[in-house]
């Protein structure tokens, strides 16, 4: 999704102009970062994006190809709530959902949205299943795109081959972007969506499995990110977590720059990191960066919490409809809401690191347990009346200690996990 304004034609000329301009040096790409990565401005917009595994039912181990996807989204009309649609490399299908006044009415549009999407899949006999990591398929890319093909190039020459392709392939998350909001706010509130990022994985763990075994981790789907290089998918926050914008340009300056265009995406296959490209010590392409390649490698850095002007947030889990919205709901609350942001700071400092833990062990971690306990009955308190019965049923799981793949893992040892994924790809459980 975009927060950003539309803009008319002539801007958009002069943004063309400025995209060729060549980097001048790694202080000046530093400056560049900086001064665009937050946008000062009140809260309250929320988007939403949310991805599931497209699935056969009569036969979940196949993966539908590109072809048999895409013709599926051409029946697609504008969805009511108006979200995008896009096909991720392995053919997980994600709705972007536009940028709405309150989380309550960004959840009303996706929650349309993905009946229409739904429907149309069922038609035809293919399913969506809300898991963060593929339980039963290996992984292998769908999506013929040259980003996609490039990238996959990439994981393969790095040390991160598996892990890079089981991202790219096998992992579905829910995204929520919101504003940045005052500037004055920025340490404050870009530490808290950090610090809450342990906690909110625990709650919404729901990749127990991937590639037909259970993993031993909760969120599977975090692990597979943990085992990334943490300069392209570690937090941004340095050690002192003062200036964010500062730590963004010394993160996006330091990670390897993963692909260029000439002119298509072709695949950097050893280490540079960007610094090196912009003060010309290294030449990719015979040729220094410009602005549009500085944009264009920011678009390949993965981190937790990505500033885009407004804050994306990727750390949690695709989950089923009986926990979305109030997975959602609980995390905006505690960001946008300034007295709940209050509570919620101080709940989560104890276990503001322990993503591995939460990973892991999930609510058996008694720490991350307490913590996602007290931050939901905060965000409860503020729950609309429509939105109750989901907040009730996360706070019970919750309260057990229970995670929404716990579920998904009972149904498989119960039924095995083959009939698991084709009743959930038709929507039977």
């Amino acid at each position: 999704m975009t927060f950003a304004p539309s803009t008319a034609a002539a801007s958009q000329l002069n943004n063309a102009r400025t995209a060729a301009i060549e980097i001048a040096g790694s202080e000046v790409a530093a400056g560049y970062i900086a001064d665009g990565c937050l946008t000062d401005g009140p809260l309250g917009r929320v988007g939403l994006e949310i991805e599931a595994h497209c699935y056969d039912p009569s036969d979940p181990l196949r993966r539908p190809s590109w072809d048999e996807i895409s013709g599926v989204l051409q029946l697609l009309g504008p969805l009511p709530g108006g979200s995008a649609v896009s096909v991720e490399p392995g053919g997980a299908v994600e709705l972007s959902g536009p940028p709405c006044d309150g989380i309550a009415a960004a959840i009303d549009a996706m929650a349309r949205d993905q009946t229409v999407l739904r429907s149309t899949f069922a038609d035809a006999e293919l399913g969506l299943v809300f898991l963060g990591a593929d339980p039963i398929r290996p992984t292998m890319r769908i999506n013929p795109g040259a980003r996609y093909r490039a990238m996959e190039q990439f994981f393969t020459a790095s040390q991160n081959g598996m892990a890079g392709a089981a991202m790219m392939t096998s992992t579905a998350s829910i995204q929520v972007n919101v504003d940045a909001g005052p500037q004055a706010g920025w340490v404050a509130r870009v530490r808290l969506a950090h610090a809450l990022g342990p906690t909110m994985i625990a709650i919404a763990a729901n990749s127990p499995m991937l590639e037909g075994s259970f993993s031993g981790w909760r969120c599977t789907r975090q692990r597979v990110w943990g085992q990334m290089d943490d300069a392209r998918c570690g937090p941004i926050l340095g050690a002192s977590a003062e200036d964010p914008v500062t730590d963004w340009a010394r993160y996006a300056l330091k990670a390897p720059v993963m692909l260029v265009h000439n002119p298509d995406a072709v695949a950097v296959t050893h280490h540079v990191p960007f610094m090196d490209w912009a003060d010309g010590r290294v030449l990719l392409g015979d040729r220094r960066p410009t602005i549009a390649d500085l944009d264009y490698h920011l678009t390949t850095l993965f981190p937790p919490v990505r500033p885009r002007q407004w804050l994306e947030i990727r750390y949690l889990d695709s989950v089923p409809d009986a926990f979305w919205p109030a997975v959602v709901f609980t995390l905006v609350t505690l960001l946008d809401d300034p007295a709940a942001a209050d509570m919620a700071a101080e709940i989560v400092e104890p276990v503001a690191t322990e993503w591995d833990a939460a990973a892991r062990d999930g609510l058996a971690d008694p720490r991350l347990h307490a913590a996602a306990n007290r931050c939901l009955a905060v965000a409860a308190e503020r729950a609309p009346a429509d939105l109750v019965p989901t907040m009730q049923a996360l706070m019970s799981n919750v309260e057990r200690g229970r995670c929404p793949g716990d579920d998904f893992g009972d149904l498989v040892i119960e039924h095995g996990i083959a009939p698991t994924v084709a009743r959930l790809a038709r929507g039977e459980l």
